[in-house]
């Protein structure tokens, strides 16, 4: 029941302190989603007992609801229980690009695969949260002489952070790094205007609108880095291939007539291919690098610990 210093937490404030302490090796979305589910426990708990001083109400919480280390070592059970397909065991300070498959272990690497398929993605979900950002932020500024404008701008600060929620998902669906698995909350309680101002206080709501914004410009770039290494690579790949299967002329190189007297060979089109295995394991590669790099971006903006 008692910390390391053998005596135990009287305050909810101490309590989620030192469980936070406990936890300080691990994700800060893990420690996010810790410290929220605990607080919301812990000030429920506290409510349900007015009369009782809040020394004595956390004393029986932990009787029932365990000690920040015990609490802190079932966080961590569960997070080992429910990795998905390309999640690492690594911890927070650790580097999982120093750690990688190795040049030719990438093309059996879940991660750079889910990588690729975000950067595929990045460009409708760039263009998305960076109108609706631009749009709302308009609007609101625009409203705000109105009587309309302060429950609108509400609503939108609301989906943002929403929208970054939602983000974290495909993150850690795609890329790996563990995101906040809960909604946004507050830890204020009582009125709707503490909840409010809560809420404007809180830094995650306007790195998520930075976010939104900034990932424009990264979408536009994790594209064009897929679409034309891959499309490259697959291009030299399946020519070169069709040409040595099919002895049809496809392999062409206009204005260069000696490589492409070299190229049509039967060593040229074999190095061809060769060299389009090489390109497509050197997209995957490049695409698990962005996967770890854009990870980090996202966890310094969308995660509060």
């Amino acid at each position: 029941m008692a910390n390391d210093n053998g005596k135990a937490p009287a305050t909810i404030k101490a309590y989620l302190a030192e469980l936070k302490a406990r936890l300080s090796n691990h994700p800060p979305a893990l420690i996010q989603d810790a410290l929220a589910d605990c607080e919301e426990h812990l000030r429920a708990a506290r409510a349900d007992a007015p009369v009782k001083s809040e020394a004595e109400v956390l004393a029986e919480i932990i009787e029932t609801y365990g000690t920040p280390q015990e609490v802190a070592e079932e966080y961590v059970a569960m997070e080992q229980a429910i990795k998905g397909p390309f999640a690492s065991s690594a911890t927070a300070d650790e580097s999982e690009v120093d750690r990688g498959p190795g040049f030719f272990g990438v093309l059996v690497d879940p991660k750079a695969y889910g990588a690729l398929i975000y950067m595929l993605l990045s460009l409708a979900t760039g263009i998305f949260y960076f109108t609706w950002a631009v749009t709302g932020v308009s609007l609101s500024l625009g409203l705000a002489v109105l009587i309309i404008g302060v429950p609108f701008a509400l609503l939108f600060i609301g989906s943002v952070r929403v929208i970054g929620w939602i983000e974290g998902r495909i993150v850690e669906a795609l890329l790996g790094v563990r995101m906040p698995r809960r909604l946004p909350t507050t830890s204020e309680q009582g009125t709707l205007w503490g909840n409010i101002k809560a809420v404007l206080k809180d830094g995650r709501t306007w790195t998520s609108l930075i976010y939104m914004i900034l990932h424009l410009v990264l979408g536009t770039l994790y594209f064009t880095i897929a679409v034309v290494s891959g499309a490259v690579s697959l291009g030299v790949l399946s020519s070169a291939a069709y040409e040595l299967a099919t002895g049809k002329h496809v392999v062409q190189l206009h204005g260069y007539p000696e490589l492409e007297a070299f190229f049509t060979t039967t060593p040229g089109l074999a190095s061809l291919v060769v060299a389009g295995i090489l390109g497509i394991i050197l997209t995957l590669h490049i695409a698990r690098v962005i996967g770890y790099i854009h990870g980090r971006i996202a966890e310094a903006l969308l995660v509060r610990a």
